[in-house]
């Protein structure tokens, strides 16, 4: 009995996990051949595209789908869902109305021409962002963990043919962006299908449910909205300074450092991260604490993460050059800097989903503020003082790092005293 929910755990993760690798083959497979038909500038473009639909993506649906996963009956799970949804749909309306409004206003503020066309697009994949992630925390409840591997994997191979094929044909961005958004339609296909095929429990949804939910839950878009926010922000507002401060060359080469360095935690730490999630809540709401999983899953990720990072520090510099061409050696310096940062937020990220197993919402929201006024201070001072990137690169990780650290520090101390 004691070893079931473990042995179910790991069972778990390693069909997320099994989906997520094969789909991270993909471009990993392809990245040699995207590197020599797409320049940094067009990396750089899609990174800052990627950039602006991340930030309204993260809080396209208030936060709200997180709840999906706590309250014990279905039928308010799908409300919940439906909640998510309507207010997916009516963040990307706004946005498109002032895209249609302001096009030439924002084009100037990113300072880069390129964009303009492709500001239109955002709020389509804002709107896609924002289904997936219900679509995917509701499949997560339901322990369709097949159909969310399966989910990834269309993803990737969608996205593979789409940035080959118009990249072969076509100079340019556009291959790169049509691969994010026609790969993001497949996968929602492929989730949605296990909810609309439940005619029961989508005659459930109702508006007074709805508003119900929406009160209860109201400490998401309360403090976790502005939370991840800040979190997206601290990231992405950071790549859209440095193609302004910089240049979008520079982004182009730095975007590919986090892709790359990216890969375990989206492998691996995502997987165990999601199945945590689960069991954390499971364990709090059986036992009023998540002591024995907190400590298991510490363990699980700093044994794997450590030979992973380690053996990439050495090798990662001639590793790029050799991959993706001479020409991204650079990147591969940058990388290099960047991965005690990386091997920490590996260990961190997945864990820190206890902010909503133990309703912190409000701890959260400091701490990202936080993280997101030191990258923004780091890359303004930079700025200002003139700051070779390179040096900019080592502020970054460095600053970053102490401040996981310190994360991982408060969440333990929470979680020993077992109390929400």
């Amino acid at each position: 009995m004691i070893n079931k929910p473990k042995s179910e755990f790991s069972r778990n993760v390693l069909t997320l996990m099994t989906g997520t690798t094969i789909a991270q083959a993909i471009p990993i497979a392809i990245s040699p051949i995207l590197t020599r038909i797409y320049t940094p500038e067009d990396f750089g473009l899609l990174s800052l595209f990627i950039a602006i639909t991340s930030i309204f993506g993260s809080i396209a649906n208030g936060r709200y789908e997180l709840a999906i996963m706590l309250p014990k009956k279905d039928e308010d799970a799908i409300n919940i869902f439906a909640l998510g949804f309507i207010i997916t749909s009516s963040i990307s309306l706004i946005l498109l109305v002032l895209v249609v409004l302001f096009n030439d206003y924002f084009t100037k503020l990113l300072g880069n021409k390129q964009i303009s066309v492709w500001l239109y697009f955002i709020p389509i994949a804002v709107f896609f962002t924002g289904l997936y992630n219900i679509l995917n925390y509701f499949n997560n409840r339901k322990k369709q963990y097949k159909d969310l591997a399966k989910a990834t994997i269309i993803k990737s191979i969608v996205t593979a043919i789409v940035q080959l094929s118009v990249g072969f044909l076509k100079s340019g961005v556009t291959g790169l962006i049509g691969g994010q958004l026609i790969s993001q339609f497949f996968a929602n296909t492929k989730l949605l299908k296990n909810i609309l095929k439940d005619k029961v429990l989508l005659s459930n949804i109702s508006k007074v449910k709805i508003i119900a939910l929406a009160k209860r839950y109201k400490d998401f878009p309360k403090f976790s909205m502005w939370a991840v926010l800040a979190n997206t922000l601290s990231h992405n507002l950071t790549n859209i300074l440095i193609s302004s401060f910089y240049s979008i060359g520079t982004l182009g080469f730095y975007s590919l450092v986090q892709r790359v360095l990216g890969i375990p935690s989206s492998l691996i730490g995502n997987s165990i991260g999601q199945v945590f999630f689960k069991e954390a809540s499971k364990e709090k709401q059986e036992r009023g604490n998540v002591k024995n999983i907190f400590k298991n899953t510490i363990k699980k990720l700093i044994f794997t993460g450590l030979p992973i990072f380690g053996i990439l520090f050495f090798i990662i510099e001639d590793l790029f050059a050799f991959v993706f061409g001479e020409e991204w050696r650079i990147a591969g310096i940058y990388a290099k800097i960047l991965i005690p940062f990386y091997a920490i937020r590996f260990v961190v990220s997945p864990i820190s989903v206890l902010n909503q197993v133990y309703l912190k919402n409000k701890l959260g929201l400091k701490w990202q503020l936080g993280l997101l006024l030191l990258q923004v201070a780091i890359v303004y001072t930079g700025n200002m003082l003139n700051i070779n990137f390179i040096y900019l690169v080592y502020l970054l990780s460095g600053s970053a790092s102490m401040y996981f650290i310190f994360y991982l520090y408060l969440i333990n101390l929470y979680v020993k005293e077992g109390k929400s």
